[in-house]
Protein backbone atom coordinates (compact mmCIF):
# COMPACT_ATOMS: atom_id res chain seq x y z
CA UNK A 1 0.00 0.00 0.00
CA UNK A 2 1.44 3.35 -0.96
CA UNK A 3 0.39 6.95 -0.44
CA UNK A 4 -1.45 7.05 -3.78
CA UNK A 5 -3.87 4.40 -2.53
CA UNK A 6 -4.46 6.41 0.65
CA UNK A 7 -5.18 9.64 -1.25
CA UNK A 8 -7.46 7.90 -3.74
CA UNK A 9 -9.27 6.27 -0.82
CA UNK A 10 -9.82 9.64 0.82
CA UNK A 11 -11.02 11.09 -2.50
CA UNK A 12 -13.44 8.22 -3.03
CA UNK A 13 -14.80 8.69 0.48
CA UNK A 14 -15.46 12.41 -0.11
CA UNK A 15 -17.11 11.75 -3.46
CA UNK A 16 -19.36 9.18 -1.80
CA UNK A 17 -20.18 11.67 1.01
CA UNK A 18 -20.97 14.57 -1.34
CA UNK A 19 -23.48 12.46 -3.28
CA UNK A 20 -25.83 12.83 -0.31
CA UNK A 21 -25.62 16.60 -0.58
CA UNK A 22 -27.13 16.44 -4.07
CA UNK A 23 -30.21 14.76 -2.62
CA UNK A 24 -30.47 17.17 0.30
CA UNK A 25 -30.18 20.17 -2.01
CA UNK A 26 -31.04 23.59 -0.67
CA UNK A 27 -32.64 22.12 2.45
CA UNK A 28 -29.35 22.07 4.34
CA UNK A 29 -28.85 25.79 3.68
CA UNK A 30 -32.34 26.52 4.97
CA UNK A 31 -31.64 24.41 8.06
CA UNK A 32 -28.49 26.37 8.90
CA UNK A 33 -30.18 29.71 8.25
CA UNK A 34 -33.02 28.73 10.55
CA UNK A 35 -30.56 27.88 13.31
CA UNK A 36 -28.75 31.21 12.81
CA UNK A 37 -32.00 33.21 12.93
CA UNK A 38 -33.26 31.42 16.05
CA UNK A 39 -29.95 31.94 17.86
CA UNK A 40 -29.84 35.59 16.80
CA UNK A 41 -33.29 36.36 18.17
CA UNK A 42 -32.52 34.41 21.34
CA UNK A 43 -29.42 36.54 21.83
CA UNK A 44 -31.38 39.76 21.21
CA UNK A 45 -34.05 38.71 23.71
CA UNK A 46 -31.42 37.97 26.34
CA UNK A 47 -29.68 41.29 25.64
CA UNK A 48 -32.93 43.23 26.14
CA UNK A 49 -33.49 41.40 29.41
CA UNK A 50 -29.95 42.17 30.64
CA UNK A 51 -30.23 45.83 29.63
CA UNK A 52 -33.53 46.16 31.48
CA UNK A 53 -32.05 44.52 34.58
CA UNK A 54 -28.96 46.76 34.42
CA UNK A 55 -31.12 49.87 34.06
CA UNK A 56 -33.17 48.89 37.11
CA UNK A 57 -29.99 48.34 39.18
CA UNK A 58 -28.30 51.51 37.85
CA UNK A 59 -25.32 49.53 36.59
CA UNK A 60 -25.35 50.88 33.05
CA UNK A 61 -22.32 53.04 32.22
Amino acid sequence: MNMTDVFYGIGDFFQWTFQFMKHIGFGMNLFFWLIIVVLYFTWLTMQVKYNKEAKENNTLP
